[in-house]
């Protein structure tokens, strides 16, 4: 059957109206990526937990049909997974020197948006009755710190020794939260944490001050990885991060300014 010239015409015209508009919608990435996936994945020390889930959710809502996900871990840990080629988009870690350890697959310069220092933490009723940071050394306490590895143990060591403190902790968890977690329960009498922690704990821990913190202060360095699927969409995220909207919510929490 012969089509008439005519809607041939029409249906030639409809196709380059459609093409244009296929082609605008061919990357679903921000910025214009093709095929870019609408998530990225953020690796963050477990210190950043509370700020960064409701960032999360902040940029979530500002880019709608966008999603992050997060895994939260030591520093250490998350920087050896992004070396390892782990499927992740951004790192955010709790200390330069953690950072430093996985250049091989930063995209860009680390940019720091955050810095925080240690405290002391004991059970709300304090059941050991310490009352200072040198009470550490009393042998009947019983303390937990993160182990040397991660950067809350490598600064929580360092503060040990420059109060002179020479008993043992009990136990050294793999990140700052575990640490908590062993105070909150009860499994421990004190725990070294950062300032932050001790703030979202809120109630359920007592806040003591540890000698010397001025000289040993944490920077927070994020940085997008070789690997993403979505750079500018990693680069929206990192933006919210280190521009006025996340900082308000990161002093919010507790941590100081970069």
């Amino acid at each position: 059957m012969r089509v008439p010239t005519s809607r041939r015409l029409g249906v030639l015209t409809a196709l380059l109206v459609l093409l244009p508009l296929a082609a605008c919608g061919g990357g679903s990435g921000a910025g214009g990526e093709r095929n870019a996936p609408s998530s990225i994945t953020v690796l963050a020390a477990s210190s950043l937990t509370g700020a960064f889930t409701e960032l999360g959710k902040r940029f979530e809502s500002e880019n709608p049909g966008v999603s992050v996900k997060f895994a939260f871990d030591s520093s250490a840990t998350l920087a050896q997974q992004a070396v390892g080629g782990a499927p992740a988009d951004v790192l955010a870690t709790a200390d330069q020197k953690t950072m430093d350890s996985a250049q091989q697959v930063q995209l860009d310069e680390p940019k720091v948006f955050a810095t925080n220092v240690m405290v002391l933490v004991t059970p709300a009723d304090n059941p050991a009755g310490i009352t200072s940071f040198s009470d550490l050394n009393t042998s009947s306490v019983k303390y937990v710190v993160c182990v040397p590895t991660a950067p809350c143990g490598s600064v929580g060591a360092a503060l040990l020794e420059q109060n002179h403190i020479t008993s043992d902790p009990v136990s050294t968890e793999v990140d700052v939260k575990s640490v908590l977690a062993k105070v909150t329960s009860g499994e421990a009498d004190a725990g070294v944490v950062y300032k932050t922690d001790a703030i979202a704990a809120g109630d359920q821990v007592r806040t003591l001050p540890i000698p010397g913190t001025k000289s040993q202060v944490t920077t927070y360095p994020i940085v997008t990885l070789t690997q993403s699927k979505n750079t500018s969409l990693s680069q929206e995220f990192i933006n919210l991060v280190t521009g006025p909207s996340g900082q308000q919510v990161l002093r919010q929490a507790g941590f100081g300014p970069p």
